[in-house]
């Protein structure tokens, strides 16, 4: 896979997770075990969009460019961001603030982190 495919998969894939979290938080939520009780947790979900959206966008603006530095760090960076993302899901799961769905999102931030990873090393190759 080129880096531009899959900067274009990645953004495309967090941007999905950014709208669900911002239009659909009281469908999406509880398939994971957490129940939104009020209208303030229901807002910290569509403020969590913020950030899943802005990496969407960082990563389809930045598909196209050639310059290698400038792919290795977006890489690097996208890989740190799903790394953090295993750990904190991890936590979610392990504790039992993630059920049901819950196991998903550590797996999926962990496959993204792996990818990020292979993707990086492509480019030093």
């Amino acid at each position: 896979m080129t880096p531009r495919t899959f900067l274009t998969l990645h953004g495309a894939i967090y941007a999905v997770f950014a709208v669900a979290l911002f239009v659909i938080p009281v469908l999406l939520w509880p398939n994971y075990g957490v129940e939104l009780n009020d209208h303030y947790a229901v807002f910290l979900s569509q403020h969590n969009s913020i950030f899943l959206g802005g990496i969407a966008i960082i990563s389809i603006l930045l598909r196209d460019t050639s310059d290698i530095s400038t792919q290795r760090k977006i890489l690097t960076g996208l890989m740190w961001t799903n790394v953090l993302g295993f750990a904190i899901t991890l936590y979610a799961a392990l504790t039992g603030i993630f059920t049901g769905f819950g196991w998903s999102d550590p797996a999926f931030f962990a496959l993204l982190a792996v990818l990020s990873f292979l993707q990086k090393g492509k480019l030093n190759a």
